[in-house]
């Protein structure tokens, strides 16, 4: 069955984790993907391990499939001709290099739109083409410190990173959003256009409601650690035997909540009878809590909270989470067949579509995988092409 994106060619020029993320899900959605590496450098992630399978690293896996992946010298007079053969017959070109790089090669957007007025070009990069930090390299690492994540994730003592690199899975988010929009857009009026995409914009958007709590009251947010700063009782929780997290939306589901913990004078005092005075009152009625929930095990309290409406869950860790029969019924894991590793398990996509469904296609390329198919489909012979190798092109 042909994929949402079935017709687009996309360019990914990008390396380690936010391009590389965007054009796995436009590929996910079935655009063709090349993903273009140097000869002389390969995608940083490929050597970031342990652990490997077939010689091949778990992260560089986690964000490459469904694309097709070839060498090409960009530095090099003919591979520039041999990236603009490309761009002549594609829809998009994402890259990640350091502000100002493509123009340095020759490579900018007006180039590119000579060549092709429709291509669209996606730049990421840590702070953005403008501004004082535009020359600044980003590390999600850097940003998610920038970008003032880190301030309220942590306890009160300690600022912490979230677990993942979450700021470069903003960034390929935003980015696949804003080339589908331009994609869109591009139906109506025949041109492409440039993105401008940063990981510090995105990392700032994302603070949402908390962005939201400073900018109305001028009050600067502490780091709350499993607390939620506008919702008690929202949080972590001990149990006789384990913690898990109870997230108690509204009043009405606190009065249910209080019921069941044979408390229901709870939601009628005064200090916890709504949410505003529960969040006043957060301490105290954190420890009533706690000292109720560890009467009974997390497994006996889970289905009694669910009964009652109570949101509530586990805390897995990544071998009770890919046990957990909703992953498999939502096809959260996939096996691929690879050509070094055999198989490849991997997390599946989050996207349904009931027309056009994604589908797995393509492992992820092996370092210049298919370089000769790609070429020869641009018309070079097969003397070009090991003529190009000799030369470095590829």
């Amino acid at each position: 069955m042909a994929g949402a994106l079935e017709g687009i060619q996309v360019l990914d020029l990008s390396r380690v984790l936010a391009g590389p993320y965007c054009t796995m899900i436009l590929g996910d959605l079935g655009a063709e993907v090349i993903k273009v590496e140097s000869p002389f450098q390969k995608d940083d992630t490929r050597a970031w391990g342990p652990p490997f399978t077939g010689g091949e690293s778990a992260y560089y896996l986690c964000t490459n499939r469904n694309k097709r992946g070839m060498t090409l010298n960009l530095k090099s007079p003919r591979g520039r001709d041999v990236f603009k053969k490309l761009v002549a017959r594609s829809d998009v070109v994402i890259q990640n290099f350091k502000t100002g790089t493509l123009e340095k090669w020759g490579l900018g957007y007006d180039t590119l739109s000579d060549i092709n007025p429709q291509i669209i070009l996606a730049s990421i990069t840590g702070f953005g083409n403008t501004g004082p930090y535009r020359h600044l390299p980003g590390y999600d690492y850097i940003i998610q410190a920038m970008g003032g994540l880190m301030s309220i994730t942590g306890d009160r003592s300690t600022p912490m990173k979230v677990g993942v690199a979450i700021a470069d899975v903003l960034t390929g988010l935003y980015t696949a959003i804003a080339i589908l929009a331009a994609l869109q857009e591009r139906n109506r009026s025949g041109k492409g256009q440039q993105i401008d995409m940063a990981l510090f914009d995105s990392q700032i958007a994302a603070l949402i409601n908390v962005a939201s709590n400073y900018l109305v009251s001028g009050k600067i947010p502490e780091r709350l650690g499993n607390q939620h700063p506008n919702i008690v009782p929202y949080q972590v929780f001990p149990t006789r035997d384990k913690e898990m997290v109870v997230a108690v939306g509204n009043d009405k589901q606190f009065a249910r909540f209080a019921a069941l913990l044979d408390m229901p004078e709870l939601a009628e005092d005064e200090r916890f009878k709504t949410n505003a005075g529960r969040v006043k009152h957060r301490e105290m009625l954190e420890q009533i809590i706690s000292e109720k929930l560890q009467q009974k095990s997390a497994a006996e309290w889970r289905p009694i909270l669910e009964k009652a409406g109570i949101p509530c869950g586990p805390i897995n860790d990544m071998k009770s989470l890919f046990e957990d029969p909703q992953v498999r019924a939502r096809d959260m894991l996939v096996n691929m067949a690879h050509p070094t590793a055999e198989t490849v398990r991997m997390v599946g996509s989050p996207i349904k579509m009931s027309r056009t469904p994604v589908e797995m296609r393509r492992h992820p390329p092996l370092y210049g995988e298919h370089t000769a198919d790609i070429l020869q489909e641009l018309g070079y012979s097969g003397s070009d092409v090991e003529q190009m190798k000799h030369n470095h092109v590829i």
